[in-house]
């Protein structure tokens, strides 16, 4: 059984769904200690809970320990991944998005498709939005052998929650191949959405979209971002989400939640000062797809190698956390070079 300690590097939630997903990926009993405890409140939470649950269904494990506030537990898978549909509600506005990033590499190799709806928060701080996993990591994840759609079927919000998402993952047949993002490219069009519930009034998207296009566009980008106005959320709430692939095929996007006291036209700045901040450092993918794509390719078929804007404690969190799982890497400068184990089921 392999024991990692919770409290090493970025010390967050991150490193308990991904020793889980690489567990029962890899069929690598893990138990995980000092769980997030660093964090202002120690443990496990709600969304990791029901991340960790997920992560079971998939694979059939036995857990040990898995409750809210728990510092330590054990997972023991029991059969290769398998597909299916699921129904995870996370039941507080915890990231959906995160539950998905956490299962997902375990549903690359499933046994069939997988379908899932997820409840909980959608859009929020320090957690990917639902756009950004779309129209930035599907894309790759498509080139290195798997498909994913995501589509929001109702947005949710800090504190509320209570929005569902639902991903659908066909898995590779083949194992993942290895990406080589060496070129950053040209980007010259930017696309994305500014959705915003029950502000209209206030006439949120618009202020938030307009914003980013002028800045955007400031800076020699054509931009084009889609204003939504949703009826359907449980309470307001708003989000800002920009992506664009570059001609070398490398992915950039940057996003950004609303809360009290965040003005629209700050988040349209904050959203079009980030998105060009990443892609002038000569980097190929963007600050959330550099700590993201690290266990992809750990898993992958061979050497994967790109370039971030970078270096982060969750990248290298994750680079430490494949290593403990036999993956080889290097990061010189900002080029991550990463050996996969050519992870098969």
């Amino acid at each position: 059984m392999i024991t990692i300690d919770g409290a090493r590097k970025s010390g967050s939630g991150t490193i308990v769904r991904y020793a889980v997903a690489l567990a029962a990926l890899l069929g690598e009993p893990v138990r995980v200690v000092n769980a997030r405890k660093r964090r202002k409140v120690p443990g496990l939470r709600h969304q990791h809970v029901t991340s960790i649950q997920a992560a079971a269904a998939l694979s059939g494990a036995v857990t040990e320990g898995v409750s809210v506030g728990s510092q330590a537990f054990t997972f023991t898978p029991g059969h290769a991944p398998a597909g299916g549909s699921y129904d995870w509600d996370i039941g507080t506005a915890g990231s959906t998005t995160m539950l998905v990033l956490g299962i997902l590499p375990v549903a690359c190799f499933a046994g069939g498709q997988v379908r899932a709806r997820v409840t909980g928060g959608v859009f929020q701080d320090f957690a990917p939005s639902p756009f950004h996993m779309q129209h930035a990591l599907a894309p790759l994840l498509k080139r290195m052998g798997v498909d994913m759609t995501l589509g929001i079927a109702r947005p949710g919000y800090v504190p509320g929650g209570a929005g569902v998402i639902d991903v659908t993952i066909a898995p590779s047949r083949n194992g993942l191949r290895a990406l080589a993002l060496d070129q950053p490219g040209v980007v010259s069009d930017v696309q994305g959405v500014a959705l915003s519930s029950h502000l209209e009034e206030r006439r949120v998207s618009d202020r938030m979209a307009s914003t980013c296009e002028e800045d955007l566009r400031s800076g020699g980008l054509a931009a084009r971002i889609e204003r939504v106005y949703d009826q359907s959320a449980a309470h307001a709430g708003a989000s800002l989400a920009v992506w664009a692939e570059s001609s070398t095929g490398c992915r950039f996007g940057s996003d950004r939640a609303g809360r009290y006291g965040r003005t629209s036209e700050a988040i349209g700045r904050y959203v079009a000062a980030s998105f060009f901040e990443d892609l002038q450092s000569g980097a190929t993918v963007d600050r959330f797809l550099a700590d993201q794509m690290v266990l992809f390719a750990a898993l992958a078929g061979g050497t994967s190698r790109y370039i971030t804007p970078r270096r982060t404690m969750h990248l290298e969190s994750n680079l430490w956390l494949i290593s403990l799982f036999g993956a080889g890497w290097t990061m010189e400068d900002r080029h991550v070079t990463i050996e996969g184990l050519s992870a098969t089921c």
